[in-house]
């Protein structure tokens, strides 16, 4: 078996991947210097770096959030590098799950309509969902918390939300910026269980982290350094062979 993320037909594949940032007429950030990897579905890859490596840069063009400055963006065989924002929109919407360190709750709305709101953004009809969301929660832990607000949550619960709310739309990649990055240990630990859970069930995970324990979940690790990639590490154990 071809190791995740080296087969022929990669879900993700980037050539010459390239970010740069104008911030005034002698402020140019070169965040990525050209990238080219490639990752397998069903694969789990930890990027790290130091700040200012162009870790989160790249996951936020994985994510369809911003576009590369030049350079190529495949998902499966589309080159979303060249989609306007509406498509871009279209593919975060229905192909890709989000899970952020900030938890990213709307303060407002209930353990349910939080999980909900992908399909909002989709136009959905909402009802059509409840049971799939329903059943979201509950794979979380959270069954009986559907009614509850982020504020009547413990940081934990708002990312077992937030991780539920990644799933609604059957993305799929998940892609996790530091997500255990305010939680404590014994927590962070928990939810980082349930996404090697997903994982297991064939869910493509890209995951941003600073912290070496973290990484050692994922097949692969990419470390990142001044934009471009500097090295990978293959987690054999962990990879089928």
């Amino acid at each position: 078996m071809s190791l995740p993320g080296t087969n022929s037909t990669p879900m993700i594949r980037t050539v010459d991947l390239q970010k740069t940032y104008v911030l005034g007429e002698e402020n140019i950030v070169r965040a990525l210097r050209g990238v080219d990897f490639q990752v397998a579905q069903g694969s789990y890859v930890a990027i790290m770096g130091p700040s200012g490596s162009g870790k989160s840069t790249i996951l936020n063009l994985l994510g369809c959030l911003d576009r590369p400055s030049d350079g190529q963006y495949f998902l499966g065989t589309e080159d979303v590098s060249q989609m306007d924002d509406n498509q871009l929109s279209e593919v975060r919407g229905r192909r890709i799950g989000f899970i952020f360190q900030s938890y990213n709750l709307i303060a407002q709305l209930t353990v349910l309509e939080n999980i909900q709101v992908p399909l909002v953004y989709q136009g959905v009809d909402l009802r059509d969902y409840e049971e799939r969301c329903v059943d979201l929660a509950k794979l979380v832990g959270l069954g009986d918390r559907l009614d509850h607000r982020p504020s009547q949550l413990s940081g934990g619960q708002q990312q077992r939300v937030a991780v539920a709310r990644s799933l609604v739309n059957d993305p799929l990649i998940i892609l996790a910026d530091e997500p255990t990055g305010n939680l404590d240990s014994k927590t962070g630990t928990e939810v980082l269980d349930l996404i090697d859970r997903l994982n297991g069930d064939g869910k493509t995970i890209i995951l941003v982290t600073h912290d070496d324990k973290v990484a050692r979940r994922a097949h692969r690790v990419i470390h990142m350094k001044d934009g471009r990639i500097d090295r990978e590490v293959v987690n054999r154990e962990l990879t089928p062979r």
